[in-house]
Parts: C-alpha cells; structure tokens; sequence
C-alpha cells in the first residue's frame, strides 16, 4: 500500500514465529536480498502492535526503504548480545 508522501505499507501475514516492532527486516525480490534494517511500525488493523504471532496479518512500514512490490519476501530477526564464555 502507499501512503500520502511514497511510503510504503507492506501488507503482511506471518507464517512462522512472530514478528516485533523495532525488530531487523531482510527483504528479499526472489532470491535477491534488497534491503537489511529495522522495522519502523507495526499495526494490526489499524491499532499500533508490539508484536503479531504467527497465523495473523500485520501491516508494517521498515526505516528506509520504501520500494516494496507485492510478492517480496521478509524475514524478521532479532540481534542479541550473548557473553562470550570460556
């Protein structure tokens, strides 16, 4: 979907895990990886969300990018700080 001012809203459905705000995104065209940042919103209908669980459908805008086309893939991840041990 776009917005008023080129941005974009990818339409979403979760089919594993779950998906948080404030997250990392790799969209993927195929096989080809466009785009590796945050995910800057996320909504169920039109209400703000923390997270959506696998089986639902979200809405969701990602900080600086907004060339999104129907049939591009995302993969959601987190990144965690783990102590490195001896």
């Amino acid at each position: 979907f776009r917005l008023p001012g080129g941005r974009s809203i990818a339409g979403c459905y979760v089919t594993d895990g779950m998906v948080r705000r404030n997250a990392k995104a790799r969209l993927f065209r195929g096989k080809d990886l466009l785009f590796t940042g945050d995910i800057d919103t996320l909504k169920r209908f039109k209400d703000d969300a923390r997270e959506v669980q696998n089986g639902y459908e979200c809405g969701l805008t990602l900080r600086d990018f907004n060339d999104l086309v129907e049939g591009d893939t995302l993969e959601v991840f987190e990144m965690r700080e783990v102590p490195r041990e001896l």
